[in-house]
């Protein structure tokens, strides 16, 4: 089990693989009839969303706070940082394991608040902010913490090697918490621009509520940027224990560019913006065309933020670089909506974008995500998308969008959810220690290293705690999905995977409001 964790980050640059034409067409008839033949499939987005949010609490590290509700958890990681005389406790665990590795961590708080920053109404009107902003917090809590000078960022607590020898519960952990850094002599611009990302978009967040808050994450995002941007390098090259785990694939020049728009966002200091405007073609922002977005490779949702500043009068003095970040925006969402030539994503023959088939589930969220992003940006500036196979108008974006998610809620060969806790069937043996074993609250009895192993890992029976929100990596390219404990290339759940959803149920929430007060105030009409 060692292995369980080196995913698709080493394929960054080999695009999807080619199929056959006659299943391309097939694909494409079956994408446009399945709307069609779901017409009867009603889902419901206020339960995915408060379900999705439920999936953060499955994942603390930490003391539990009073008002958990996911209540198979309990405290754990309470000595992390003590043998570097630092305070670790807190933050996340990525996924089934309990490494907590600040990379996508880093990435899931920003997505998070983006989501926020993107549809809070949304979000409020379902009566889920206050769980989303906790969520938000209890990432950006540990950032703090774990930036403990200008020029130190604490970067992952345990290793994956010694982790994954070991099945056990987070509460009974046995396992090596040693806490690695990256510092002025080992530096990490990736790890540094991303957690800037995160605490930038964060400060915006609560910028209103907890303006003194706010403040302080805006000031560590600043320092973090600084620090990434002076001290130049990949973090995975000077921390060799996270290589096989989450090695920066893209390199740091995606992430320092990220960084500095998310700080031009929250700061208005118009140094952020310049510095995207002036690195963005040796850094890659205005030159790499993508058809992925992830905790690995930041320039899809770099382009698209980019993009929407062209409608400010204020950026017009930058307009022709702004213009090439757009086209390389428009191309990643061209490619998901199959409208460009020839370099489209690929898609299962029931209608999902498919990237790879380690953890595919990721790239449908952060596309799904993009998509209503930028649908709503256009209906908002009156604009549509042009794409090589014509224009793209903004209701038909996120009508695709939509079919993502509905796909991932039930509407797909297997009937099945892969949003663990929704709907009549979905995953229910998933690759997840503390989901597989039986809750500390119910035996406090220790079960150790490999005990979890021999009485828990290989059981038939689904996991005795459901991982209510958890998104699991879905089924494989011909849309077969095995639920095996073992099978942790689809089984597994990550933050970063819910992570984008929690927008985009709340919109889609909207949009079935809205689409019901309509149909509700539509005049009879008389028939003869």
């Amino acid at each position: 089990m060692a292995m369980e964790k080196r995913q698709q980050h080493q394929c960054y640059g080999a695009g999807p693989k080619p199929t056959f034409r006659f299943a391309k067409h097939w694909a494409v008839l079956l994408v446009s009839i399945l709307p069609i033949l779901n017409t009867g499939l009603a889902f419901d987005y206020g339960d995915a969303l408060k379900k999705s949010l439920l999936y953060f609490e499955s994942q603390r590290s930490g003391r539990l706070p009073y008002n958990q509700r996911v209540t198979w958890r309990h405290h754990s990681g309470l000595t992390d940082g003590l043998e570097q005389g630092v305070d670790l406790v807190g933050g996340y665990y990525d996924a089934g394991d309990h490494v907590k590795f600040g990379l996508p961590m880093a990435f899931t708080v920003t997505m998070l608040s983006w989501t926020v920053i993107e549809f809070q109404h949304q979000i409020a009107v379902a009566g889920e902010l206050e769980h989303a902003l906790e969520a938000i917090k209890w990432g950006t809590d540990y950032f703090i913490k774990a930036h403990t000078s200008p020029n130190v960022l604490w970067a992952e607590v345990g290793d994956g090697d010694t982790d994954h020898y070991c099945w056990q519960r987070p509460e009974d952990m046995t396992t090596s918490r040693q806490a690695y850094r990256i510092d002025e002599n080992n530096p990490g611009s990736d790890l540094a621009g991303e957690t800037a990302a995160a605490m930038a978009a964060a400060s915006i967040v609560f910028k209103k509520t907890n303006p003194h808050y706010s403040h302080l994450l805006l000031h560590h995002a600043q320092q973090l940027f600084e620090f990434g941007d002076k001290y130049r390098g990949k973090y995975d090259e000077n921390m060799g224990v996270v290589k096989s785990y989450y090695a920066s694939g893209s390199g740091y020049k995606d992430e320092l560019l990220w960084g500095a728009l998310w700080l031009y966002k929250a700061t208005d200091n118009e140094k952020y913006l310049e510095y995207v405007i002036n690195n963005a073609h040796c850094f890659g922002g205005t030159g790499w065309a993508m058809a992925e977005f992830s905790w690995d490779v930041k320039y899809a949702g770099l382009q698209i933020m980019a993009a929407k500043l062209l409608v400010e009068e204020k950026h017009r003095e930058h307009g022709d670089t702004l213009e090439q970040y757009r086209s390389k925006a428009e191309h990643y969402l061209c490619s998901c909506l199959n409208k460009n030539n020839g370099t489209n994503v690929n898609r299962t023959p029931g209608g999902l974008l498919h990237i790879r088939q380690w953890n595919n589930m990721q790239y449908v969220s952060t596309a799904a995500f993009l998509l209503t992003v930028y649908s709503d940006f256009l209906l908002n500036s009156n604009q549509k998308l042009k794409c090589h196979g014509g224009s793209v108008d903004p209701e038909e974006i996120l009508g695709f969008a939509k079919s993502q998610v509905d796909y991932i809620l039930g509407s797909n060969p297997m009937n099945m959810s892969y949003l663990v806790g929704y709907g009549p069937k979905y995953p229910a043996r998933v690759h997840h220690r503390g989901a597989s074993i039986v809750s500390y609250r119910e035996n406090k009895g220790f079960i150790g290293c490999t005990q979890g192993y021999d009485n828990w890992y290989g059981r038939e029976e689904p996991n005795p705690n459901v991982l209510v929100g958890a998104l699991v990596g879905g089924p494989d390219c011909q849309d077969n999905f095995t639920d095996q404990r073992s099978n942790y290339m689809q089984t597994e759940a990550c933050t970063y995977n819910t992570a984008p959803l929690v927008g985009v149920f709340a919109k889609l929430l909207q949009m079935e409001g809205q689409k019901s007060h309509d149909n509700h105030n539509q005049p009879l009409v008389a028939s003869y």
